[in-house]
């Protein structure tokens, strides 16, 4: 079976769970093997383990902040100053990069789509239909416990059609307690919807690019996928009217 990671096992749950497509249908979509379909669907898994004991990580990772910070200067410059990628790459290697010219070309393109993609206008939904969305967050709160006054962390969750709530109170906002929120949440309203609006919390975002790039906590990205969730939008959306 081919190494998948979870964004990509948890697309197979929701387009045969949730999309009812066929397996020769996912196959062809998500150019993956039936037998790693019927593997991921049989066995009800949000991840496998591989025996690769490191991962190599490009040359280009630790230099994305430099990236970022050069791209956006460029952008910033009319027209005829603008520096081209040649001349942002040898800028980079002036800095200690010693990768390749073609890495630093792909992500200064995948910069600008996402940058052009940020600053487009965007339609946000008044409305949402049933079941379609729901929205989380926390909230702290000063509460008297025995007589002493403490301070807890308080999940919401409400269903953006019907704006019923739920509200979960912790003594900490840890990732244990963000799935232990959703599993009580989603027992309670009796089902999931089929996708969540968050802000951009440490415990779901391991980092966040330009435009709307996350990169998801893998295993925020697992819970996803059991729930059959589609992958969150984070920080994107205003949270709806109380």
């Amino acid at each position: 079976m081919e190494m998948l990671v979870v964004e990509t096992i948890a697309k197979i749950r929701r387009a045969y769970f949730i999309q009812g497509k066929s397996i020769k249908q996912i196959c062809r979509e998500l150019h993956v093997s039936r037998n790693t379909v019927r593997k991921v669907v049989r066995s009800g898994a949000t991840e496998f383990s591989y025996g690769r004991s490191t991962q190599p990580r490009p040359k280009i990772d630790p230099w994305r902040s430099d990236l970022d910070e050069m791209l956006a200067e460029n952008d910033r410059q009319p027209k005829r100053q603008c520096l081209t990628v040649v001349r942002i790459y040898e800028e980079l290697r002036n800095r200690g990069y010693d990768g390749s010219y073609d890495a630093v070309r792909r992500y200064a393109a995948s910069w600008s789509k996402a940058t052009r993609e940020a600053s487009a206008a965007a339609y946000v939904p008044l409305s949402f239909d049933p079941g379609e969305a729901y929205q989380f967050d926390w909230s702290h709160e000063i509460v008297l416990i025995d007589g002493v006054t403490t301070t807890v962390k308080v999940a919401h969750v409400r269903l953006c059609h019907s704006r019923m709530p739920y509200f979960r109170a912790y003594p900490r906002e840890t990732q244990e307690m963000v799935f232990d929120a959703h599993d009580k949440a989603f027992a309670f309203f009796g089902g999931a919807c089929s996708r969540g609006i968050y802000d951009n919390m440490k415990t779901a975002v391991d980092a966040i690019f330009v435009g709307k790039d996350r990169a998801y906590n893998r295993r925020f990205q697992q819970m996803c996928g059991h729930y059959l969730v589609d992958p969150p939008s984070i920080g994107l959306e205003p949270m709806a009217p109380q």
